[in-house]
């Protein structure tokens, strides 16, 4: 492994194939759903092995400043105990899609006014269709209000009913109403009108864990999911790894011609980055599911390859990193809604990667990259944990590239600086 000292991040550069095992934390979409259910859960739920990163932080701090209890046992352990929701209080939301969508519906249960802020990113992320949904759904909201900031009036209870959102934009729309419905005097019937919604696995997510915790969910019929009011079980949770960000790792394998194994893969999950296993094979990995966690082996070639990666758009800046080292051109389509994410994804990429030397095209719907030689240089990532995730991995193989701030990392995954460089000891 070689770097260089700069004050920017000096992405290592591989000298030889990568050979390692990475331990990853778990899943945020995990833990901040079953953080929040068990904030409106009947009893104290225990959540093993979650997440503590800044998103996850963000969620514990929102709930406990609704008046939830939150109790840290150690690393591994958090105690949640339901308590009376109540403002005043006023919820950070960071750049945390899962907090600024996902909170609201459940503040709506408090009394008290709820105000919502975060980062400056923050306040351009669509937003308008969950305020829209809770309006329409008997929540007090301020009209004018389509994204942050924005003040919630609780009132102790939400009337609930069927509610028509378009969720086009992203899959936490429908998500943030169905974890809170069960909760509202009439339960939720949402109706999605609009083009098909993005990153269907978190959808699934939710709804597996709803009914893990005895809520009754009814997704028989397509683009609608009815949630019937009733209690939500208290439940003892270990919360599985976090496969998305075990995208940088595995890809580390792939491009190096290396060996990685990720401990503790499930092996069935509703995690959308369960993906990389199909898709790293496309690209020429080999790659092994057993008792030991999964094992991604690159065989020295990376090839080219045509996905449609709307269910999986996450997963997105690391398969576009791969993409850029791989011996034929790739197409990345069905990922528009990328737009909207912690940054414009696809611009991104797209200028990240054209100023090392690739051939990036932005299409209507996704990326077109040629591979090219690439020099080093500085790589942005726009605040965006996933873009530096990107830097990394390009790095192995492109001498001197810097990233810019590799701290934006924390967002999903605590040290990843120091995980990384763990894999060359």
């Amino acid at each position: 492994m070689t770097s260089r000292t700069t004050t920017a991040w000096a992405a290592p550069y591989a000298d030889g194939p990568v050979s390692a095992t990475v331990p990853i934390p778990g899943s945020k979409s995990l833990t901040n759903r079953s953080m929040l259910l068990a904030a409106i859960a009947d009893a104290p739920s225990t959540i093993h092995r979650p997440l503590l990163a800044r998103d996850t932080r963000l969620m514990m701090a929102a709930l406990a400043g609704l008046g939830t209890g939150i109790q840290h046992g150690d690393d591994d352990t958090v105690v949640v105990t339901p308590r009376p929701l109540r403002g005043p209080a006023s919820v950070n939301c960071g750049l945390a899609g899962t907090v600024m969508r996902f909170v609201p519906p459940v503040a709506a249960l408090a009394q008290g006014s709820v105000d919502f802020d975060g980062d400056p990113r923050a306040r351009e992320r669509p937003l308008g269709a969950i305020l829209t949904a809770l309006r329409s759904l008997g929540v007090d909201l301020d009209e004018r209000a389509q994204a942050l900031p924005f003040r919630l009036e609780g009132r102790g209870s939400v009337p609930g009913g069927v509610v028509t959102i378009d969720a086009s934009s992203s899959s936490q729309f429908v998500s943030a109403l169905l974890l809170a419905g069960a909760r509202y005097e009439a339960g939720v019937d949402v109706r999605h009108d609009g083009k098909p919604v993005p990153s269907q696995p978190h959808i699934d997510m939710t709804v597996a864990l709803l009914r893990g915790r005895g809520v009754q969910v009814d997704t028989d019929e397509p683009h609608r999911w009815r949630v019937s009011p009733g209690p939500i079980a208290a439940l003892d949770q270990e919360i599985e790894p976090d496969l998305s960000n075990a995208a940088p790792f595995l890809a580390a394998a792939v491009v190096t011609g290396g060996s990685v194994t990720v401990p503790r893969w499930p092996q069935s999950t509703t995690q959308a980055g369960d993906a990389l296993r199909s898709v790293f094979a496309l690209m020429g990995a080999e790659l092994e599911l057993g008792d030991s966690g999964l094992t991604v082996t690159g065989t020295g070639t990376v090839r080219g390859v045509d996905l449609d990666l709307h269910d999986v758009g996450e997963l997105t800046p690391v398969i576009a990193a791969v993409a850029a080292l791989a011996d034929s051109p790739s197409y990345l389509r069905g990922i528009a809604h990328l737009r909207g994410h912690e940054t414009d994804r696809l611009a991104a990429l797209a200028t990240e990667l054209r100023a090392l030397g690739a051939g990036v095209r932005e299409t209507e719907d996704g990326l077109s990259i040629e591979p090219r030689p690439l020099a080093g240089g500085l790589f942005h990532t726009y605040d965006d944990h996933r873009m530096a995730h990107a830097a990394a991995v390009l790095g192995l193989r492109v001498p001197d590239l810097l990233v810019d701030d590799v701290a934006t990392t924390a967002k999903t995954l605590p040290d990843f600086a120091g995980a990384w460089a763990a894999m060359f000891r």
